[in-house]
């Protein structure tokens, strides 16, 4: 088994993100589900697959609760690295595929951040290697609402824990936030990887 490491913050100084709020939602959230992905990993090495059940067995828990535990920390990932930049509208190939398959910037900006206010969990722009488009879709939890074969290429955390140190429980300054310091760099380096990728291509 590899152990996984959990990735270093990539800065704890951002406008409208107190140190406190980034600092321990990376480094007690985020940590916490790198820490039980091993955990989960090294029980599974000794579980008993004779007894697997779909209505309850140890086997069926680790393996919903990996999906959990793993998800919440490729989510975490994506969306620390997506922040620390200087925000605002996007730019380069963002802002073009933004606005050919939203209409325009401001279309989108509108759908991303109200998405933000009707899911409990996570807000991904996401290109689809299948329809080879743009979508926002909304998660209630890690390990509930991914699309297969749809790239994360911005995220959202709307979790509470994300803002509540610094906003209490009111989410739209917390968003607006997130938006103003975007590192759209980031999100075109991704849709550089990933951009002309199709499933026939992939498998």
């Amino acid at each position: 088994m590899v152990e996984l490491k959990p990735k270093e913050l990539k800065t704890s100084k951002m406008e409208g993100f107190s140190e406190k709020q980034l600092e321990d939602h990376h480094g007690v959230l985020y940590k916490g589900y790198v820490n039980k992905v091993n955990e989960i990993r090294k029980q599974m090495a000794s579980v008993d697959y004779d007894k697997a059940n779909q209505t309850y067995s140890e086997l069926r828990a680790l393996k919903i609760e990996e999906t959990f535990a793993l998800n919440g920390i490729k989510l975490h990932e994506a969306y620390f690295e997506n922040m620390g930049g200087s925000g605002g509208k996007a730019t380069g190939k963002a802002l073009e595929l933004i606005e050919k398959y939203f209409g325009s910037y401001e279309a989108w900006e509108k759908d991303f951040k109200k998405t933000g206010l009707a899911v409990r969990g996570w807000v991904v722009l996401a290109y689809d290697l299948e329809d080879g488009t743009l979508h926002n879709f909304g998660s209630d939890s890690h390990n509930l609402g991914p699309i297969w074969n749809a790239v994360p290429v911005l995220v959202l955390d709307t979790y509470e824990h994300a803002y509540m140190i610094d906003y209490g429980v009111k989410r739209p300054p917390y968003i607006d936030a997130f938006m103003n310091v975007i590192d759209w760099d980031v999100v075109n380096a991704r849709l550089a990887k990933i951009e002309g990728a199709r499933t026939t291509e992939v498998f």
